[in-house]
């Protein structure tokens, strides 16, 4: 992602683990939505409260759906494994999960703001 968004602290790994448990939770309340293309359509809705992007996919599949979370003024987290996503919502990967409840994507920024630095390249950006 460009340099355009603001960076913040990345995550440690207590802060992580309640990120993903925050999103597990999401999944099977049905208050996010799973892959590129479903994260896409929900930001061309204006559906989305933010976003988590893995890092680690293809170029092509961040081309799919960055360009429209920027537009659409999505507030993104990039995540480094699209492994870590995909397991917190029961999937082997994937490369973006949209949060579409607005109390969890307050709990998900609560538990970035309050990230302790690591050196992890998980930050968030607008």
């Amino acid at each position: 992602m460009s340099d355009e968004g603001r960076a913040r602290p990345a995550l440690d790994e207590a802060a992580r683990r309640k990120v993903l448990g925050l999103v597990g939770l999401g999944a099977r309340g049905r208050l996010v939505v799973i892959g590129t293309e479903q994260v896409r359509i929900a930001a061309q809705k204006g559906k989305l409260e933010m976003a988590l992007v893995a890092q680690d996919v293809s170029r092509h599949s961040l081309e799919k759906v960055v360009p429209v979370l920027r537009a659409r003024h999505v507030e993104m987290v990039e995540w480094p494994s699209a492994a870590e996503l995909g397991g917190a919502v029961g999937r082997e990967t994937t490369a973006a999960i949209g949060i579409v409840d607005q109390a969890l994507a307050r709990g998900i920024r609560g538990a970035v703001a309050g990230a302790a630095p690591a050196g992890d390249a998980t930050r968030v950006s607008r």
